[in-house]
């Protein structure tokens, strides 16, 4: 993995190559599991918690990228990113991923818990060493993605609450299945790219979709029920659990407008674009009412 930017890359390219609206997401997550818990008002805590998350997505963005720069050139929808492009020579995405990454686990180290810190290095450790490498080898890479991507809500909830209790597993178990009819949906739309780069994944590997949209259909079925469990818990209010109900009720009609055929197409976009929006209307919903309405 070699190659020289052709000049001074700019402040937009090194910020497209940490991937912000990915990162952002891993940041709101740990925000959500943050306040989720309840914590005592610690402003500063709340800003190193936010900071630390910032750096540790986008560390591991750019280090993906860096991984990845071989792939991502031969792909419609990635021949653009800074390094292919070569707008960002490999080595300074090498040391600024890394460089992120360290400065992410030292602060929250020292300045948020030790608990935090070590979710973060896992997180670190689950997308690098294994969500990247298995997207070559195996058809089960988004649900080895899934995990790495469901952690982000117990940096938040541990740094609160210096543990995790069950509302807090219960956001990873939110984050990990949506993920899966999100990605599916995602893979299905650009599965010919995946395809031309050899990436064996059930879209590349179920030339009908069939397969794909049943498995995008059970996931959205578990990530319903674990989303009602806050309120069966007596973790959340039933204000909560009727709004988790109807966005719920919302995300299976488009999970199961995926399964026909004759339209699957469209259906990918759809779910796609329902699952961007379910996301904060459901944790929206549940910090609201676990900090207004109990």
């Amino acid at each position: 993995m070699s190659g020289n930017a052709p000049g001074g890359a700019r402040l937009a390219d090194y910020l497209e190559l940490t991937k912000p609206r990915l990162s952002l997401l891993s940041v709101v997550t740990a925000l959500v599991g943050y306040f989720s818990a309840r914590p005592t008002h610690d402003p500063a805590r709340v800003a190193f918690l936010a900071l630390g998350a910032s750096l540790a997505a986008g560390g591991v963005a750019a280090l993906n990228q860096w991984i990845e720069c071989d792939t991502d050139a031969r792909m419609n929808r990635t021949a653009q990113r800074p390094i292919p492009t070569g707008r960002i020579a490999t080595g300074s995405a090498f040391v600024l991923g890394w460089g992120m990454c360290f400065a992410a686990l030292i602060m929250l180290f020292t300045r948020v818990g030790k608990l935090s810190a070590l979710f973060t290095l896992l997180t670190i450790a689950s997308y690098l060493g294994c969500y990247t490498p298995a997207k070559r080898l195996s058809r089960w890479s988004t649900e080895i993605g899934a995990v790495a991507g469901a952690l982000p809500p117990l940096i938040g909830w541990s740094a609160a609450e210096g543990g995790v209790s069950a509302l807090g597993w219960i956001l990873f178990g939110v984050l990990f299945f949506w993920q899966i009819p999100h990605f599916m949906a995602i893979a299905w739309i650009y599965r010919g790219d995946y395809r031309a780069v050899n990436f064996p994944m059930l879209p590349v590997r179920d030339p009908s979709g069939g397969r794909v949209a049943r498995w995008s259909l059970g996931a959205t079925l578990a990530l319903v029920a674990v989303s009602l469990l806050p309120s069966f818990l007596g973790l959340a209010s039933a204000w909560y659990a009727a709004w988790a109900g109807v966005v719920g009720a919302c995300f299976l009609w488009r999970a199961a407008a995926f399964i026909r055929a004759a339209d699957r197409d469209r259906g990918a976009r759809r779910l796609f674009l329902f699952s961007l929006a379910y996301l904060p209307l459901l944790l929206g919903a549940l910090v609201a009412d676990r900090l207004l309405l109990r």
